[in-house]
C-alpha cells in the first residue's frame, strides 16, 4: 500500500472532479477525522489517516483491501471509478438525475435512461456532463454520463436517451455467476 503518486493523483483527480468538483478537499481536509487515499495493486481506496497507518503493519503480499474501493487504473493509465465509491459520490455530486420507478428497474438492468423515465434533473446540467442516478427516495441508484443537456431534454421524445449508464447496483447480480467478477 502506498501514496498516489503526482501523476496518479492527477488522473484520479481529474475523474473524480467530473463527478464531484471542488467537493473533493471536503473528502481529504477534514480535520476532526482526516482521511486519505492509498494505492494497492492499481486499486484506490479511501480510508481514515488511522487505518492507513495501521495497514503500514501488514504485509503487502497478504493486504487485500482495505477501505472503500474507488476504482483502478488500467494498463493505459486511465482511472475506472466502481460502483463501491456510489454512496461517497451521491453525497458530493454536482450533477443529478431523479428516476421514476418505472425507470429505476430499467436503468438497474444495465439500460441506458430515456426522457420517459426521468423524473427530474438538476439544473444547468452540460451536455455529457457525469451525472449521478437516483430513486425519488433519494436512494443513489447508480452513475452515468448525460447524452443531453437539461435545457434539451425538454424538447425531446420519450424514447430519446438522456443518460448512458456506466455503473449501476444492478451489477453485482447480473456478474453473480460471472468469473470475471474482480476481486
Amino acid at each position: 500500500m502506498r501514496q498516489l503518486n503526482e501523476e496518479e493523483t492527477k488522473i484520479f483527480f481529474e475523474k473524480l472532479g467530473e463527478y464531484i468538483g471542488a467537493n473533493i478537499k471536503l473528502l481529504i481536509e477534514n480535520e476532526e477525522d482526516p482521511h486519505v487515499f492509498r494505492l494497492i495493486k492499481n486499486k484506490v481506496y479511501y480510508m481514515s489517516l488511522q487505518i492507513a497507518n495501521w495497514a503500514t503493519n501488514v504485509g503487502k503480499d497478504e493486504l487485500l483491501h482495505v477501505g472503500t474501493y474507488f476504482g483502478k487504473f488500467t494498463k493505459t493509465k486511465k482511472f475506472r471509478l466502481n460502483i463501491t465509491c456510489l454512496e461517497i459520490l451521491a453525497k458530493y455530486a454536482k450533477h443529478k438525475v431523479w428516476l421514476k420507478s418505472s425507470g429505476e428497474q430499467s436503468f438497474l438492468y444495465g439500460n441506458h435512461v430515456i426522457k420517459a423515465h426521468l423524473a427530474k434533473m438538476s439544473e444547468n446540467i452540460p451536455q455529457y456532463a457525469n451525472v449521478i442516478l437516483f430513486s425519488l427516495q433519494e436512494n443513489p441508484l447508480g452513475f452515468g454520463v448525460a447524452s443531453r443537456s437539461t435545457l434539451q431534454c425538454k424538447d425531446l421524445d420519450p424514447t430519446t436517451v438522456v443518460v448512458f449508464n456506466q455503473a449501476d447496483l444492478g451489477e453485482y447480480l447480473r456478474a453473480e455467476d460471472d468469473k470475471n467478477i474482480e476481486k
